[in-house]
């Protein structure tokens, strides 16, 4: 039989902030608002969602991924389709059970085998890695050769952010109970990252927001010094800072004229808070 693959990622890429390939099948999560639920980017968008938390500080978010059964009904519609094989990106393991989510509910599908592959990560670099794979399985690549591409991008890419409030990392379990105390006792604004395995860690204890945004700038100009870097910009309703990012990027370099700047979706804000910026690269092949 002919393999035909499909491609399918989740909320968390925040595919929908950019022009991605609709063969990708992305596996929505839900917005939790109190006692109101949203399927992400269906039911509400990213900028009204960060202005909904700015108006109303009593409003705590949360979110769930697509329940398995609904992942099953994802799956049998590949089937008939005529799929024979789904590659499935999720974001870090280490920040959602969704990929432990995607084998369970892969168990019993005939006719499709479900090969998930973990991102270590969020957002642009997890959305680089399913329109990648999009574009090679067009492409006629394999299954091997889109997931040794896959793998180079996740071990070639580096995000570090700032927030406004560690209340939300805290809330829903994205960093320790003590870091968090520690950073609201002393007013901090830290500097953080994804590590290599794809949990949140905090680089830098830093006073203020603005200072924790140049620390971003400092650390991407030393490691990409004298690299073929693209850098990207991320950001939950934050436009005037990824703007001065973006002229700080261009004054050092004339050649970042076109950066990626991408809106956090929804359920992934809700993690971050408003007004989080992230700056990023990914390393090109030589």
């Amino acid at each position: 039989m002919e393999e035909k693959i499909a491609v399918i990622s989740c909320s968390n890429a925040c595919l929908d902030d950019l022009d991605y390939d609709k063969d990708i099948t992305i596996f929505r999560s839900t917005l939790h608002l109190g006692d109101e639920d949203y399927v992400d980017h269906v039911d509400i968008k990213a900028k009204d969602f960060y202005e909904r938390l700015e108006r109303d500080k009593t409003c705590f978010p949360s979110s769930s991924y697509l329940p398995i059964g609904m992942m099953v009904e994802q799956y049998e519609k590949l089937v008939e389709e005529g799929y024979t094989k789904a590659i499935v990106i999720t974001i870090s393991s280490h920040m959602s059970g969704l990929y432990n989510a995607v084998q369970v509910a892969g168990k019993g599908i005939d006719g499709l085998e479900i090969i998930p592959f973990d991102s270590k990560t969020v957002a642009y670099p997890q959305a680089k890695m399913a329109m990648t794979a999009q574009k090679m399985v067009k492409e006629g690549k394999n299954v091997e050769e889109i997931l040794e591409e896959l793998a180079y991008i996740r071990d070639h890419n580096k995000i570090y952010f700032a927030v406004h409030t560690l209340d939300y990392l805290i809330k829903n379990g994205r960093l320790s109970n003590a870091s968090g105390f520690i950073g609201k006792a002393l007013k901090i604004k830290p500097l953080l990252t994804i590590s290599e395995e794809g949990k949140v860690e905090t680089v830098e204890k830093i006073r203020t927001f603005p200072k924790a945004v140049d620390k971003l700038l400092l650390k991407f100009f030393e490691e990409t010094k004298g690299l073929d870097a693209e850098p990207f910009i991320i950001h939950a309703n934050n436009p005037e800072t990824s703007e001065y990012i973006k002229m700080k990027l261009r004054e050092e370099n004339e050649q970042y004229t076109d950066v990626v700047d991408m809106s956090l979706t929804a359920v992934v804000g809700a993690h971050s808070g408003p007004k989080t910026i992230a700056l990023g690269y990914y390393i090109k092949k030589t």
